[in-house]
């Protein structure tokens, strides 16, 4: 099957690559419609590797995607060729001590698309299990449907922080899951979210999205604005998503006493921890890694409106241009958000 394949660090090509999947009892097989390019997938191409998973073979990249069903095994009940759905894209193993405890998201033999060694789906079709496929209302696209796989990432970040209704939210870095998870922030109850970064574009669509207040840290300190913004008590949670070491190691000073952290974002380096810092004001500290138990919920909040991803969608290549896709998104263009690819009917 034709399939955009990284080659080596810095070499894709869109060509034939042979995959073998074999259909099970509870698997199913879905022809690709959409699919979002991840952070993940360009740092892959430009780096080679990220922290221990490193491409040491050519791989197929992709792991933001919805389809439609066309074959189903011989056990699945719930799904029927012809379902438009999206998919989660890591596949814990079911026995394991941490899916058993349904900390899935963290069992360390978990396969997930487009990390070493494990193919995405920028190709076709693919053989996925029926319980990570999830069908889509007829009032989602397909282009939403992508968009589950980040928005994921930022409502499992609203569920760590126990948002509370009336809440003051920050949120540091307005890329694709900064700006999800302004989406999860609002949905589930703050009354206001801080968003900060230094791109005046992404930070504009952060305030159409509702009850946010933008701030360009490189004209104004994030501090002092919280303290404009909350008479001078400081937010209830700080969302760390931009993984800027800098950032990540001040979280704790906009943040109101017994407030809370959530670390998001993946610095590349380890950051200063100011324990002193987060002891004064008995922070609670949380952490993410991708997401468990949340893709029905962003389904139903995309099906009843209580999140519109739309805003967020904002560059559509062809499959036909995949390479020049990802050669786009690695100039990490001013404004861009989140950049899809639509497969070929």
């Amino acid at each position: 099957m034709q399939a955009l394949v990284l080659e080596e660090k810095n070499r894709l090509s869109l060509r034939d690559f042979p995959v073998e999947e074999t259909l099970g009892p509870r698997d199913v097989r879905i022809k690709l419609k959409t699919v979002g390019i991840c952070g993940s997938d360009v740092h892959y191409y430009t780096h080679g590797a990220i922290g221990p998973f490193v491409v040491r073979e050519p791989m197929i990249l992709g792991h933001e995607a919805s389809g439609v069903i066309e074959e189903v095994g011989s056990d699945v009940t719930e799904l029927a060729v012809g379902d438009r759905v999206c998919m989660e894209p890591g596949i814990p193993e079911p026995a394991s001590r941490a899916a058993r405890l349904g900390l899935y998201n963290l069992d360390p033999a978990v396969r997930f698309w487009a990390t070493p060694p494990i193919h995405g789906v920028l190709r076709p079709s693919v053989v996925h299990p029926a319980d990570f496929t999830f069908k889509l209302p007829d009032n989602v696209s397909f282009a939403a449907g992508a968009m589950v796989e980040p928005l994921a990432v930022g409502v499992h970040g609203a569920t760590k922080a126990q948002v509370k209704p009336g809440d003051v939210a920050i949120v540091i870095g307005a890329g694709p899951i900064g700006l999800v998870t302004v989406l999860a922030a609002l949905a589930a109850g703050c009354a206001r979210v801080i968003v900060s970064d230094v791109d005046d574009t992404k930070l504009a669509i952060a305030e159409k999205l509702g009850a946010v207040t933008a701030v360009n840290v490189a004209r104004t300190p994030l501090v002092e604005a919280v303290k404009a913004e909350t008479a001078g008590w400081g937010a209830d949670i700080v969302f760390e998503c931009s993984g800027n070491a800098r950032a990540a190691a001040a979280v704790f000073e906009p943040l109101c006493p017994g407030g809370k952290v959530v670390f998001i974002g993946i610095p590349l380096e380890p950051i200063p921890y100011d324990v002193a810092g987060g002891q004064i004001k008995e922070v609670r500290v949380e952490h993410v890694f991708r997401y468990a138990h949340v893709y029905p919920r962003c389904v139903g909040m995309l099906a009843s409106g209580a999140i519109d991803v739309s805003s967020l969608i904002t560059r559509t290549f062809p499959f036909s241009a995949s390479v020049e896709a990802f050669e786009y998104a690695a100039t990490s263009p001013a404004g861009e958000v989140k950049i899809q690819i639509e497969m070929p009917d």
